[in-house]
């Protein structure tokens, strides 16, 4: 009988240390394996002055990017990433998979994309790109349907291909370390369904991109760019550089939330002198 209640006990006492260790939240996962996972997600610096916030409650934090999922567009509201001396890489495959991650219903699969190229005119167009972010662990993540979107050939293809060009270059600078960019879709027009589906799903208008370097864009040297998805292939990217305070009127999401309230309005209201570094 005294083993009982010590047992009883010992089981009450145990009861609190359980449940501080058990959650429910899904607004963060990561891709690191359990047992490092609090030390690794730590690690995971995509974003730098604050991820942007306004979208879904599921956030993925990877090694190549972060992202936050919309379960009713199927696609991602946004996706950051940080581009390093290390992080570029040529040659690597596309192997489109679903993302395991995110729930069934919430996400696309291979076979939805049958038929779009040919009737549509688009591509599986990464939003965080191979070419940048192809060098770092977990690379194979990029090709999670989760990080595309139906994107336009000729916008994908033309003036968003050397705008990620160009932000790639910026490591090459011997005084830059870090790009920062985060990037997503908008919703302002129907472009059309896909042809291979019967999944609701919305496909995107057009996309921001927003680009800083160094660990802040306070001093400056960042730029915003929009482009719709009917963009010309042969258009020049710079003819499309915003304000962020535009993006995040036309997007919903609030971006850099980790500077001082004065800082983000001053920077947001106004075009920053990163474009001039990169072609514009």
């Amino acid at each position: 009988m005294q083993g009982r209640i010590e047992l009883k006990l010992l089981a009450l006492w145990m009861l609190p240390l359980i449940a501080a260790c058990t959650t429910s939240d899904r607004t963060l996962k990561s891709d690191i394996t359990p047992h490092t996972q609090s030390v690794e997600a730590l690690l995971i610096d995509n974003c730098s002055v604050g991820c942007p916030s306004g979208g879904s409650s599921l956030t993925l934090a990877r090694q190549a990017y972060t992202l936050n999922n919309n379960g009713s567009t199927k696609f991602a509201n946004w996706v950051s990433y940080k581009i390093t001396k290390e992080s570029p890489a040529s040659g690597r495959p596309r192997n489109w998979k679903t993302d395991p991650d995110v729930p069934v219903g919430e996400t696309l699969d291979p076979v939805d994309y049958n038929g779009a190229n040919i009737a549509l005119k688009i591509d599986r167009g990464h939003q965080a790109n191979l070419a940048s972010m192809g060098g770092v662990p977990g690379w194979q993540t990029l090709n999670y349907l989760s990080n595309i979107t139906p994107q336009k050939s000729d916008l994908n293809q033309g003036p968003w291909a050397r705008l990620e060009d160009q932000e790639r270059s910026l490591i090459k600078d011997p005084t830059i370390d870090e790009v920062y960019v985060a990037t997503g879709p908008l919703y302002e027009h129907f472009v059309g369904k896909l042809p291979g589906t019967n999944k609701a799903h919305t496909i995107p208008s057009g996309y921001w991109k927003i680009i800083f370097v160094g660990l802040s864009p306070e001093n400056g040297l960042y730029a915003s760019f929009l482009m719709n998805q009917e963009t010309p292939r042969n258009a020049n990217f710079c003819t499309y550089q915003v304000t962020v305070d535009q993006i995040e009127v036309r997007s919903g999401l609030t971006f850099w939330s980790d500077l001082p309230l004065p800082v983000q309005t001053a920077l947001k209201s106004r075009q920053g002198q990163l474009a001039s570094r990169i072609g514009c």
